[in-house]
């Protein structure tokens, strides 16, 4: 599967602009990205219910 090119990905900018509003785009990336950071730590154990009981 090929990545899209810089014309696709400008079409897709702009109806995720068209959908969510230029003010709601900020508040999903930084959502996207702590989602992101959160799967990565408790995939390396860092999440772990033990580890904040002790």
């Amino acid at each position: 599967m090929n990545m899209p090119g810089i014309g696709e990905l400008i079409i897709i900018f702009l109806i995720v602009l068209v959908l969510f509003g230029a003010g709601k785009i900020p508040v999903i990336a930084r959502d996207l990205g702590k989602g992101i950071r959160d799967f990565k730590k408790a995939l390396s154990g860092e999440l772990d219910d033990d580890k904040k009981d002790k």
